[in-house]
Formats: C-alpha cells, sequence, structure tokens
C-alpha cells in the first residue's frame, strides 16, 4: 500500500499536498486559461438589492419591485398570446375615464392590483381603470403608495402595436402608527410628481423592456430574458440627447390646437435659420412607445390641451407624473406649458394634464413660445 502522502524531492514539485502527479522543479504547472471574460448578468433584483439593501428605511422597496417585476412578467405574457388565448378585443364595459375596457385592459389591472396588495408593502394604489383608491387589507398595508396605468395604449393591441404598463412609486404621507399598519389617506396619493421616489414603464413589443428610474440615481432599462424569466440590464444610465431631431405628436388633431402649440409644431416643420433640416414626426399613438423612442434618439413628444380637451387628455398621476420623473433623471425635461408637470399639485385621483417632454433644448423652445 503506497502511503497517503509522499514528500516530493528537491528537484521536483507537488501541485498539491495529495497529488503523485509530479513535475520538474524548472516546468511550470499548467493552468486553465481562457481567450475571453465570463460576464455574468446584472439582473434587477441584484440591481435594486445593491442598492437599497444598507438603507434603513420603513418599507422593503426590494419587495414592492418584485411584486411589479412579477406582474410584468404575467402581463407580457398574456399579451403576447392574446391572439391564441383568444383575449384581444373589447368588452362591453366602459371604464370611469369614458373609455371602452379591452379585455387585455382587465387581465393587466388586475393582476398588477394582486401582486401589489400581496406584497405587503402597498399603503394605497390608483390605478386608470379604477375608480377609487385600491386599499389592501390592514395586515398587509405597507409604506409605499404606487400609481400605475395597467396597460397604456391597449386600444392599439389587436393592431400589434406596443403597448405597456407605466408606474409611479411615493412613499405615505400618512402616519403609519406604530405597527406600520394604519390605512392610507387620499393626501397619500395625490402627491405632485416631484415626490416621486420611483417610476417606470414596461413595454411590451418584439421583447419585454423594464425601464425604472430611481431618484438621484438615474434610469436603467432591463429586458426580460424569456430563457431565465429574469430582467437582465441591458441598459445602463440611459441619457436623453440634449437636442433631438424627431417630433411626437397626433397631427390629426391640429384643427383644435391652440395658437401655441401649432406655433410649435410649424416650427419643428421648417427649416431652421440656420438651414437645419425640418424635425422628422414619429407617432406610434401610445405613450410608452412614443417615450421610450424620445428617451432613446431625442426629440420631444407632445399631446397638449385641445378645444376637444381644455384640460389635456393624459391623465397626471399614471401617465405624466411617473414619465416626467424618467425624462428629468435622464437629462430631459418635461412641461404643460406654464410650467414644469412635476410641480403640479394634483386635486383629484384621475385629473388630466398636458404634457411636452423629451430633449432639453427642445422642450426649452417650447417653453419660449408657450412665455410670450
Amino acid at each position: 500500500d503506497r502511503p497517503l502522502f509522499r514528500p516530493p524531492r528537491a528537484e521536483q514539485k507537488s501541485c498539491c499536498r495529495l497529488c503523485w502527479c509530479m513535475e520538474p522543479a524548472n516546468k511550470k504547472a499548467k493552468t486553465m486559461t481562457s481567450s475571453f471574460d465570463v460576464k455574468h448578468p446584472e439582473t434587477l433584483t441584484s440591481f435594486i438589492l445593491a442598492r437599497h439593501h444598507h438603507k434603513q428605511e420603513k418599507g422593503d422597496f426590494c419587495s414592492l419591485m418584485g411584486a411589479i417585476q412579477t406582474a410584468s412578467k404575467i402581463i407580457s405574457r398574456a399579451v403576447h398570446r392574446a391572439g391564441i388565448d383568444e383575449m384581444s378585443g373589447a368588452t362591453e364595459e366602459v371604464n370611469v375615464q369614458g373609455e371602452i375596457v379591452k379585455r387585455m385592459d382587465i387581465v393587466s389591472n388586475e393582476t398588477m392590483i394582486h401582486f401589489l396588495v400581496n406584497s405587503g408593502q402597498l399603503c394605497l394604489g390608483a390605478s386608470e381603470e379604477t375608480e377609487d383608491v385600491i386599499r389592501p387589507p390592514e395586515h398587509l398595508t405597507g409604506e409605499f403608495v404606487v400609481t400605475f396605468d395597467p396597460l397604456d395604449g391597449s386600444s392599439n393591441i389587436d393592431a400589434g402595436v406596443n403597448v405597456g404598463t407605466i408606474f409611479g412609486i411615493y412613499r405615505r404621507i400618512s402616519d403609519s402608527g406604530p405597527n406600520g399598519t394604519n390605512p392610507g389617506e387620499l393626501s397619500d396619493v395625490l402627491q405632485p410628481a416631484k415626490n416621486l421616489i420611483a417610476s417606470g414603464y414596461t413595454m411590451y413589443g418584439a421583447s419585454t423592456v423594464l425601464v425604472m428610474a430611481i431618484k438621484g440615481d438615474g434610469v436603467n432599462g432591463f429586458t426580460l430574458d424569456t430563457g431565465s424569466g429574469e430582467f437582465v440590464l441591458t441598459h445602463k444610465n440611459m441619457r436623453i440627447p440634449p437636442k433631438g431631431k424627431i417630433y411626437s405628436i397626433n397631427e390629426g388633431n391640429h384643427a383644435t390646437w391652440d395658437a401655441i402649440t401649432t406655433e410649435y409644431v410649424t416650427q419643428c416643420k421648417s427649416k431652421g435659420p440656420d438651414g437645419a433640416k425640418p424635425f422628422s414626426l414619429r407617432y406610434i399613438g401610445t405613450m410608452v412607445g412614443d417615450v421610450h423612442r424620445t428617451l432613446c434618439y431625442g426629440g420631444i413628444f407632445m399631446y397638449p390641451a385641445d378645444s376637444a380637451n381644455a384640460d389635456g387628455k393624459l391623465r397626471l398621476l399614471y401617465e405624466c407624473g411617473p414619465m416626467s420623473m424618467i425624462c428629468e433623471e435622464a437629462g430631459g425635461r418635461s412641461s404643460f406649458g406654464p410650467g414644469d408637470v412635476k410641480d403640479i399639485q394634483p386635486v383629484k385621483l384621475h385629473q388630466r394634464c398636458p404634457i411636452f417632454m423629451g430633449s432639453k433644448e427642445d422642450v426649452d423652445n417650447f417653453d419660449k413660445i408657450a412665455r410670450k
């Protein structure tokens, strides 16, 4: 029987204490080498944990975002299978906005509500599809307020156009009590966009992309890897160009625009004083799709007030506020004409407002006309 260990001779060395593979002392041991570095993807979960695990604050932001992630994955699957599962088309219902409710509106809304309530982090929720606020049971009441449009652009879903979920996250301002379970108040929801701590959207198209802004931490985009089921960081530190060459607006409404919007759009379609080419028009018809393109390429997205919609068409709490935060965290601007969208104090849940958002220089140029 051989001993478990035999010391090497002076002129030899072993690669480990229990190895009988002796090499001459002057010959280097072979090591595994690679011509490339193995890159491990950063998931949305690990991204949030790395930035928030050390913060001593009430509530668990990571758990809340986990609920939004899960809801987004389920909605994504439902959107991509809508035709196969016969979930396309409209119902006979009309929502609080006076709009016909699509089948996918119901699926998306109920999915968001279910996961937000059961996260144990929700103080109050507010949805474009729900007339009143969403209140979790007392034992599941948390520290955060979430406003959301469960399926932006659902009127276009049967045409295969990009649609998405928009969300905004606030901290409650009412006292949560010693156990953190005091019910929320309407004032917790009716906060200006400047109070948002995070906002984002999940866009369902050729791929599913979740773009999120965290206050003071910029904007990052995550693409759903359908193999692993994880959102993976693919768009790091997104920055909107300071000036763009694209304007986005529904030109079909031009007859009802005010003089300010008409003058600015005319300017966009005209050559610049230095002979610069006119802007190009790009309009998808879903806010998520149009804002995502504006975020990537620059330019300006507009949904103004007009003679048919004196207060604008888009909702302040569910669409304009969250999207404004994303735009500004990425280096852009968001205006409603007289001032910044983030400064508007909401007075009712389903309040509407006009919006002009995108590259800082382009929005500044619009404001110059608006303030004449």
